[in-house]
């Protein structure tokens, strides 16, 4: 069940990524960012109060749990990073190609892999190590196709920023696993609504600031503030809570594990893949699409060994 859950969580995923890149472009990446915090927040609130005040939604999957600070700590933790995460991702989807950023974001599981192996005690088998080692190849035939772009992996400054969101990225996955597991599992214990609804109320506290801060340094230097609305913004925020969604319930099921789930969920770089080259007309398909075949054998791989 739970990796049925991680490849739903994927498919949105590449949505969600697809909708980014649109709404980024020709649009200021502070903006959008803190719209897609408050409209996730948005989407929230309401269960969060229809948890507390009714009994409309006991007993099922969108009731939100409650907590005190020894709970809500752990989850503004969370928010930072995920914030952090989402501030390079951001800068990185509005200037690289998104058959670029898909393939590497796809690699992140790496990282998540070696974490869980040292924090979690996670192993894997030899068809798993087999996609890994797909994945960690990918990269490098990757940086041969960025090349042909002008796109030097080693000094570009927003492939920087992408390896920056993916670290955050699996400081988070790390977290969630510890966070969703039960106290006698050496988890927390925390409810899966609980953490999703607040760590967005959270972010957009946060992102409320950033964004006051990002106004008042533009008009003290007196530039125009770079943004036109766009419905994809919106959908930025309905496929992120969707695909969240997908990946706590994933998580919060005995047995997940977070290497795999992970790993699983950058199958979106397949969507990511083919809006980028129907929707933007991005260049160099043909070499990117054999570094994307490495990553999708990494992902049979990984589903034949989670059997």
């Amino acid at each position: 069940m739970w990796i049925l859950l991680a490849f739903i969580s994927a498919t949105l995923l590449g949505l969600y990524d697809t909708s980014k890149k649109y709404s980024l472009r020709g649009n200021d990446v502070i903006p959008v960012l803190f719209l897609n915090t408050l409209f996730c927040s948005m989407i929230f609130l309401p269960l969060i109060l229809l948890s507390q005040y009714t009994n409309l939604l006991d007993g099922s999957l969108l009731h939100v749990g409650f907590g005190g600070w020894e709970m809500h700590r752990w989850i503004v933790l969370k928010s930072l990073i995920v914030l952090l995460s989402w501030v390079f991702g951001y800068f990185a989807i509005a200037h690289l190609p998104l058959t670029i950023v898909g393939p590497i974001n796809a690699t992140r599981p790496v990282m998540t892999l070696v974490g869980a192996m040292v924090v979690f005690g996670e192993r894997l088998n030899g068809w798993q190590w087999a996609g890994v080692g797909l994945a960690i190849l990918s990269v490098f035939l990757l940086a041969g196709s960025g090349k042909r772009e002008g796109i030097d992996f080693k000094h570009n400054r927003w492939i920087f920023f992408l390896v920056l969101a993916a670290l955050m990225g699996t400081c988070s996955g790390l977290l969630d696993k510890f966070l969703m597991a039960s106290p006698e599992d050496g988890g927390v214990g925390l409810d899966r609504m609980m953490t999703q609804s607040w760590y967005n109320i959270y972010q957009c506290l946060m992102m409320g600031v950033v964004f006051f801060i990002y106004v008042v340094g533009k008009k003290r230097k007196k530039t125009t503030l770079s943004f036109s609305w766009k419905w994809s913004i919106l959908l930025i925020s309905v496929f992120l809570s969707m695909t969240d969604f997908a990946y706590f319930y994933a998580l919060s099921i005995p047995g997940a594990m977070i290497s795999i789930v992970s790993m699983v969920r950058r199958g979106s770089v397949l969507v990511s893949f083919l809006c980028g080259a129907l929707l933007f007309k991005e260049h160099n398909l043909k070499a990117k699409a054999l570094d994307l075949c490495f990553v999708l054998l990494g992902m049979i791989f990984l589903w034949i060994g989670s059997h």
